[in-house]
């Protein structure tokens, strides 16, 4: 899907947003099949292109399947463990591919992943939102503040160090994960950093993210002028 957004100066920015599924739990796969999506999202002219929450290498499903809370149980420690080992890790260059394709193709890139942060320790992991910029730059990393529900069992709590902007063309980006994104002090946060263009991320489920990509389309709108 493309979305051109046009002020009332006539400034562009064409957004590829990214509909597709990891190749689940599996690292490498997915991004390799995330590199191509790039890659055509720069075919077809985007200036930046955007993937889901918890693409890279998939969201946690197994947990409310599977009875996830139950205590010293094999399967959950088995399950987790090949969780953080699939999860990513970018001291290890695990997102260099990204950055490559992201300065060649001179678009930026948002995606979700699971990343395992040698800066918080290495043994957590965290449902973490990166920006790529058109150079190939990796400008922030924003872990996800309050897992929801279950995910609570698998993710770390974030912080606010990633609650930042970037400007792209006349723009300024601001990224959220999920319900962040109905979070009135963290949205406020964007804002006030000039925030005119917001990219909300989810794993899926329709009813929410109608509910929220309506409310930021229509404020969007607003501001640029053509609503």
């Amino acid at each position: 899907m493309l979305i051109d957004i046009a002020t009332k100066h006539r400034d562009q920015l064409t957004i590829g947003l990214a509909q597709i599924a990891p190749l689940w739990l599996n690292r490498d796969a997915t991004i390799a099949k995330i590199l191509r999506t790039v890659e055509d999202a720069a075919d077809k002219h985007c200036h930046i292109v955007v993937f889901g929450e918890a693409i890279l290498p998939g969201y946690p499903f197994w947990i409310e399947r599977t009875n996830g809370a139950r205590f010293n149980s094999p399967l959950q420690k088995d399950f987790y463990a090949y969780y953080l080992d699939q999860a990513i890790h970018v001291e290890s260059g695990h997102l260099r591919p990204l950055c490559v394709v992201a300065r060649e193709k001179r678009i930026a890139i948002v995606v979700g992943c699971i990343e395992r942060a040698q800066d918080r320790g290495g043994h957590s992991v965290y449902c973490s939102l990166v920006y790529i910029d058109q150079y190939g730059e990796i400008q922030a990393i924003h872990r996800k503040l309050m897992p929801t529900y279950e995910e609570r069992l698998v993710w770390a709590q974030g912080d606010g160090h990633g609650l930042r902007v970037h400007r792209l063309g006349a723009f300024t980006i601001g990224c959220l994960n999920c319900w962040e994104n109905w979070m009135p002090l963290v949205r406020s946060a964007l804002y006030a950093q000039g925030e005119d263009l917001h990219i909300a991320i989810w794993p899926g489920g329709l009813h929410n993210t109608q509910d929220i990509t309506l409310w930021v389309r229509s404020k969007v709108e607003r501001k640029a002028g053509i609503w």
